[in-house]
C-alpha cells in the first residue's frame, strides 16, 4: 500500500534482515519477494535454477515505481558484487523518471510509459541489464489537460541550469514557453526540481554518457519548447500560411538548436514537397496543417530521444561475458497502472489494454493453471470461480474484427475520420456486453473493462495511430549539424517500436523519403506487437505478483479510504486469490522432478526417480498437509522452506565430512612429508660425520709429515663500490621483506607491493615472469597517468596537488599515515591498473578505496552512487559527504614531505615528458625509463625545484597556445585539450544568442508588449 510519505520501514536496517531470511519469523514485505526472486532464480529454493520475473501492477498512484526501485536495490544488495555495474543499474530509475513521468490529476509522478528491466546474472553476480520500454506518451509534450505537466525534465532543466547553461541552451523565462508555461510560482517546487536535476544529470554521468551527448540531447530538449511557441498567420493575397512576425526569433531559436537551417525547416512546417515525375511539386498548408506539422515534429523529436536512451542505456549495461556462458534472468515488469480520467483517449486505450493483458497473466497463474492441474490429478477440489477477462482481450486483438484491427484499417484510408472509425466500431460491435457506443454529443464509445467502465474520446485516435511526420523533415534531421539529432533519424525502428541507431547515411534534399511509406506500421500494430513479445517473455519464466493498493484518492499520507481499498482488492481479484492460496497448493513438482533433487534425504545411493521413492523420501521428514496425485506431489509453499532447511543440514553435515576428510589427508601428507624430511636430515648427519672423520684423518697424517712452511698470501680489505653501482646491484637483490602496518588488515583490493620475499628454490623462472609483468603493467599505468591523467591534475601553478603521491604501495600509504590524525587522507596511483586508489586514516585502521575513471572521463568511488569531473571534486565533495558504508569524512591532506620524495620525483619525471618545448628532444634515457625505473633513478639528481618550474614553464606556455589566435583558426585541438580549453557548447551557438537576442529585442518593444527579462548583445 502506498504511505505518501517516506518510511523507516524501506531503509537499510530493514533490508538487511531480508537477506537468505526464514520466511516463518518476519512480516510479508517487498524485499521478502525480491529475496524470494534471486534465491529461486539460483536453485536454493525447491526448485532448480530457473529464469523469475516480478509483475507489479495496480492503479494510477499506487506506488509501482516505488516497488520498482526498492526490488532493484534489494536485489542489487544481495549481489554484494565489487562493480561499478549495480550502481549503474540503480541510476537507471531515476533517469527514466525525468523524461519518461509527468505528473497527472491521479498521481505526482505518473509513469507515462511501460518498462521491462531484464537482470541478468551469471551464478549469483549481476553480469549486465537489458531494458525494454512500450509506448511513451508523446502527446504530453504538446498538450497537457487542466492540472497536469509536461515530462518532469523540462521543469528540472530550467530548475537546475546555471544563467550561462540557459544562454548557452538558448532558454528564456519559463513562462514565455506555451509547452510549458504555469508551473513556476512556488519556490520550494523549484528547490526540489533542481536536486532532482542534478540527480539526473549525476545518473546520466553514473551510466556512462558522454558530455557531447548530453549537451546535444539537452539542445534539442530547448528546441523542443521553441518550437513549440512558433505560431502561423494565413497570407491575404494567396490564402497560405506563414510564420507570425511575434514567432520568428523563436524560429530561428530551434533552427539553431537543432542544427539546421532556419529556411529549411520553416519549408517543412508550412509546406508539403512531393516529386511527380522528376519534377518538385510544393502544396502549402492551411494553419491547422501548419499547426499538426509542428507538434509532430516536437512529439516525433522528444520520443526519438527517450528511444536512444533507452538503447544508449542497454549499451552501456549490456553484459560481456563469453555467448556460450548461460545466463540466467530476473525481469521486473513496471507498466503504467490502469487510468480513467475525465477525458480519455488513444493513450488510455493503450495503457487499458496492457492492464487486461496483466490481469489475464495473473489469471491465468493463479486461477486457470492451478485449478485445471488439480482436477488432472484426481485431488478434491472446490472450484473457485473468478472474473475472466478474455472476451475484453479479444474485443481489441482478435483479427481481422478487432478494435485495433479496424483502427489500422481506418487509418489506412486518407479520407477516413474519427467519425467515421466510430460508427465501424458501433456496426460491428453491437451487442457486445463489453462495449457501449456513446449518447450525445460527445464522439467516442465505451468499454466494460476488468476494473470498470471506461469512456474514451475518439478524437485524435486516427492521427495518433497514423504518427505521421513532415515529409522533408526526416531528411532535414539526418543532415543535421547536431551529430545527436541525426543519429536519432537515421535509426529504424523494429516491429515492437524500438529505436535502432546505426551508421549516419546522408540524405540528399529532395529525395524520396520512405519514412511514412504505407509499409510503416502503426502505433497501435507496435504497441500489439510489443505486448506479444513481453507475455511470451513472461510466460517462459517463473512469475512473482505485487499488487500495489492506493489507499485514497486525495494522495494524502496517513488516510486509508475503507471504499478506495476495498474496490480494488475486488477487479484486481485479490479476495479470490486469498482463497486459493489458503486452500491451495503453491508448488507442485513431478515425481521425477521431487526424487531428483531431494534423494540425498534417503541417504543411500541409487535411488529411482519414482512415486515410491517419492514417498519415501517424504516419510523421513516432518512434513504434514501434502497431497499426492497421478503424476505429482502438492504442496504448501511454506513446504519449500522446510525442505531447504532439511537440505541445508545435510550440506552442513557434508561439509563437515568434507573438512574432516581433508584434514586427514593433509595430516597423513605431512607426516610423510616430516618422516621424510627426518630421514634426510639423519642421513645428512651421517655424511657430514664421515665428512669430519675423513679429515681427522687427513690431519693426522699430515701432521706426521714434515714440510716447508709455505707463506699465507695477505687479505685485500674490500673496495667500496661507486654510487652508481651500488645502485645498480642493489636493484638486484631481493630487499629484506618489512612487517605489514599494525593499522591494516589484508583485503581483495591489495596492490602488488615492492618489497616481496626472495623467491622458493625452483620457481626464479616463474618470479621472474611475474616480475617483467609487474613491470609491465607499472609501465602501462606510468604511460596512462602520463597521456591523459597529468594536465587534468596538475593545477594552476604547475604542480600537483599536496594529497596526490604518485605511484607508491599500499603498505608506504599505510607507514604515511600511521601517525596522522583521523580523516588523513592521500591519492595513489595504482601499481597493477591505470587508475588511483584513495587511502586514508580511519578510527581502528587504514581505508583504501579504488577510484575508477569511466569511459566518459568521470571519476567515481567504487560502490559509490556520485560521479566526479575531477580528482579535486571528488576530493571536496568527500571533505563533507562520508564515503560509503561507514560514512566518514576526509578532514586533511597528507602533503608531500619535500623534494626528497622518490615516488613524487617520479611523478614529476613522468609529467615533464609530457610537454617538451620546442626544438627540445628528450633524452633518450629519460624515454627509456617509461618503461621501468632505472631512468627514475637516473633523472634523481635532478631539484624538484628545477623539475616543477620547468613543468610550470610547460603549462603556462600550453595556457597560452591554447588562447584562440588569428593564425591558428583551423587548427583542431586534441579532445583533452578541449576540454581545457573550452566547454561543450551546441553546435550552432551563436545563432541561438542570435535568435534569443532578436526574441527579447522584440517583446520589449513597446509596440509588442513589455517584458521583464534583460536583453542580451550578439557575439559573433
Amino acid at each position: 500500500m502506498n504511505p505518501f510519505q517516506s518510511l523507516p520501514l524501506y531503509e537499510k536496517p530493514v533490508s538487511e534482515k531480508y537477506q537468505n531470511y526464514d520466511k516463518g519469523t518476519l512480516p510479508p514485505h517487498i524485499f521478502a519477494i525480491a529475496d524470494r526472486a534471486y534465491q529461486a532464480m539460483l536453485g536454493r529454493l525447491a526448485t532448480g535454477p530457473q529464469n523469475q520475473c516480478i509483475v507489479i501492477s495496480g492503479e494510477s498512484g499506487a506506488g509501482k515505481t516505488e516497488s520498482t526501485k526498492l526490488l532493484l536495490q534489494h536485489i542489487m544488495h544481495l549481489c554484494k558484487g565489487n562493480s561499478q555495474l549495480e550502481q549503474q543499474i540503480l541510476q537507471v530509475n531515476p533517469l527514466l523518471e525525468a523524461f519518461g513521468n509527468a505528473q497527472t490529476v491521479m498521481n505526482d509522478n505518473s509513469s507515462r510509459f511501460g518498462k521491462y528491466i531484464q537482470l541478468r546474472f551469471q551464478r549469483n553476480t549481476v553480469r549486465g541489464a537489458k531494458l525494454s520500454e512500450y509506448l511513451l506518451e508523446k502527446s504530453r509534450v504538446v498538450q497537457q489537460d487542466a492540472g497536469e505537466r509536461n515530462f518532469h525534465v523540462f521543469y528540472y532543466m530550467f530548475a537546475g541550469l546555471t544563467a550561462e547553461e540557459r544562454e548557452m541552451y538558448g532558454l528564456l523565462d519559463p513562462s514565455l514557453y506555451r509547452y510549458i508555461s504555469g508551473w513556476f510560482r512556488a519556490e520550494v517546487v523549484a528547490d526540489c526540481w533542481k536536486h532532482k536535476y542534478w540527480e539526473m544529470r549525476n545518473a546520466l554521468d553514473m551510466v556512462g554518457f558522454q558530455e557531447q551527448e548530453q549537451v546535444d540531447m539537452q539542445a534539442i530538449l530547448a528546441g523542443v519548447l521553441s518550437l513549440g511557441n512558433v505560431t502561423f498567420q494565413a497570407q491575404e493575397h494567396n490564402g497560405a500560411v506563414k510564420v507570425s512576425e511575434a514567432s520568428t526569433g523563436w524560429l530561428k531559436a530551434a533552427a539553431g538548436q537543432f542544427g539546421v537551417q532556419e529556411e529549411e525547416l520553416l519549408k517543412c512546417l508550412i509546406c508539403k514537397v512531393s516529386v511527380t515525375r522528376g519534377e518538385q511539386i510544393q502544396r502549402f498548408h492551411t494553419q491547422q496543417q501548419a499547426e499538426d506539422a509542428r507538434d509532430s515534429i516536437a512529439k516525433k523529436a522528444y520520443g526519438r530521444v527517450f528511444g536512444w536512451i533507452v538503447h544508449k542505456i542497454n549499451e552501456l549495461l549490456a553484459e560481456s561475458v563469453d555467448p556460450e556462458v548461460e545466463l540466467k534472468e530476473i525481469g521486473i515488469l513496471d507498466i503504467f497502472g490502469f487510468e480513467n480520467f475525465v477525458v480519455n483517449r488513444f493513450e488510455q486505450l493503450c495503457i487499458n489494454l496492457a492492464n487486461e493483458q496483466l490481469q489475464q497473466f495473473f489469471n491465468y497463474h493463479i486461477f486457470q493453471l492451478e485449478q485445471a492441474v488439480y482436477q488432472e490429478e484426481g485431488l478434491p477440489w472446490e472450484t473457485i470461480t473468478f472474473n475472466n477477462n478474455k472476451p475484453i482481450l479479444d474485443l481489441f486483438l482478435a483479427k481481422p474484427l478487432g478494435l485495433l484491427s479496424l483502427l489500422d484499417e481506418q487509418s489506412a484510408f486518407p479520407q477516413a475520420t474519427d467519425k467515421t472509425f466510430v460508427d465501424k466500431l458501433n456496426s460491428t460491435f453491437k451487442g457486445n456486453s463489453h462495449f457501449q457506443p456513446c449518447r450525445g454529443p460527445v464522439l467516442g464509445f465505451s468499454i466494460i473493462h476488468y476494473a470498470g467502465k471506461v469512456q474514451y474520446t475518439s478524437s485524435g485516435f486516427l492521427e495518433k495511430n497514423r504518427d505521421t511526420l513532415p515529409a522533408n523533415i526526416r531528411g532535414l534531421f539526418i543532415n543535421s549539424v547536431t551529430p545527436l539529432l541525426s543519429v536519432l533519424f537515421t535509426a529504424t525502428v523494429s516491429r515492437t517500436g524500438t529505436l535502432m541507431p546505426h551508421l549516419k547515411a546522408k540524405v540528399l534534399p529532395g529525395a524520396a523519403d520512405n519514412f511514412n511509406s504505407t509499409r510503416k506500421q502503426s502505433v497501435g500494430a507496435q504497441f500489439r506487437h510489443s505486448l506479444s513479445v513481453l507475455m511470451e517473455r513472461m510466460y517462459s519464466a517463473n512469475p512473482h505478483f505485487v499488487r500495489c493498493i492506493k489507499p485514497n484518492s486525495r494522495k494524502e499520507p496517513g488516510v486509508i479510504d475503507s471504499q478506495v481499498v476495498l474496490e480494488q482488492l475486488r477487479y484486481n481479484g485479490l479476495l479470490e486469490t486469498i482463497r486459493i492460496r489458503r486452500n491451495g497448493f503453491a508448488w507442485r513438482p513431478s515425481f521425477e522432478e521431487f526424487a531428483e533433487r531431494y534423494r540425498i534425504l534417503l541417504i543411500k545411493p541409487d535411488v529411482p526417480l519414482t512415486r515410491e521413492s517419492c514417498l519415501e523420501i517424504l516419510q523421513s521428514t516432518e512434513l504434514k498437509d501434502w497431497r499426492c496425485g497421478k503424476s505429482r506431489l502438492f504442496f504448501k509453499y511454506w513446504h519449500q522452506e522446510l525442505l531447504a532447511k532439511s537440505m541445508e543440514h545435510l550440506e552442513k553435515a557434508a561439509i563437515i565430512i568434507q573438512k574432516t576428510y581433508k584434514a586427514f589427508c593433509c595430516r597423513k601428507s605431512y607426516q610423510e612429508l616430516v618422516a621424510e624430511h627426518r630421514a634426510r636430515e639423519k642421513q645428512l648427519q651421517e655424511e657430514a660425520e664421515r665428512e669430519r672423520n675423513r679429515q681427522l684423518k687427513l690431519e693426522s697424517q699430515a701432521q706426521r709429515t714434515v714440510t716447508s712452511p709455505v707463506p699465507v698470501p695477505r687479505r685485500k680489505r674490500p673496495q667500496p663500490l661507486p654510487r652508481c653501482q651500488a645502485g645498480a646491484d642493489s636493484l638486484s637483490q631481493p630487499p629484506v621483506p618489512r612487517p605489514r602496518s599494525k593499522l591494516t588488515e589484508s583485503t581483495p583490493f591489495d596492490n602488488f607491493l615492492r618489497s616481496r620475499p626472495c623467491p622458493v628454490l625452483g620457481t626464479e623462472r616463474q618470479a621472474g615472469e611475474e616480475e617483467e609483468m609487474r613491470q609491465m603493467k607499472r609501465g602501462a599505468t606510468l604511460r596512462w597517468f602520463r597521456d591523459t591523467q597529468a594536465q587534468k591534475v596538475m593545477q594552476d601553478n604547475g604542480a600537483f596537488p599536496g594529497w596526490l603521491h604518485g605511484m607508491i604501495s599500499r603498505r608506504e600509504a599505510e607507514n604515511l599515515l600511521m601517525e596522522k590524525p583521523l580523516g588523513c587522507f592521500l591519492v595513489r596511483i595504482s601499481q597493477s591498473r591505470p587508475g588511483y586508489t584513495l587511502s586514508y586514516r580511519a578510527k581502528s585502521r587504514c581505508r583504501h578505496y579504488m577510484i575508477e575513471m569511466q569511459p566518459n572521463a568521470r571519476y567515481v568511488i567504487l560502490g559509490e552512487d556520485r560521479a566526479h569531473t575531477s580528482l579535486t571534486d571528488l576530493v571536496q565533495y568527500h571533505r563533507t559527504m562520508g564515503i560509503q558504508p561507514f560514512m566518514e569524512t576526509l578532514t586533511m591532506p597528507c602533503e608531500q614531505k619535500g623534494d626528497g620524495d622518490s615516488d613524487y620525483e617520479e611523478l614529476k619525471f613522468h609529467t615533464l615528458a609530457l610537454c617538451p618545448a620546442d626544438g627540445e628532444k628528450q633524452p633518450q634515457k629519460e624515454q627509456a625509463g617509461l618503461n621501468g625505473l632505472p631512468a627514475v633513478r637516473h633523472i634523481q639528481h635532478v631539484g624538484a625545484a628545477t623539475v616543477l618550474e620547468h613543468m610550470h614553464f610547460k603549462k603556462s606556455k600550453n595556457c597560452q597556445e591554447q588562447q584562440p589566435s588569428p593564425g591558428k583558426e583551423g587548427a583542431e585541438l586534441s579532445p583533452h585539450e578541449a576540454g581545457v580549453a573550452r566547454h561543450v557548447f551546441p553546435r550552432l551557438y551563436p545563432s541561438i544568442r542570435l535568435a534569443m537576442w532578436e526574441i527579447q529585442q522584440f517583446s520589449a518593444d513597446p509596440l509588442n508588449g513589455s517584458s521583464a527579462t534583460l536583453p542580451l548583445k550578439p557575439q559573433h
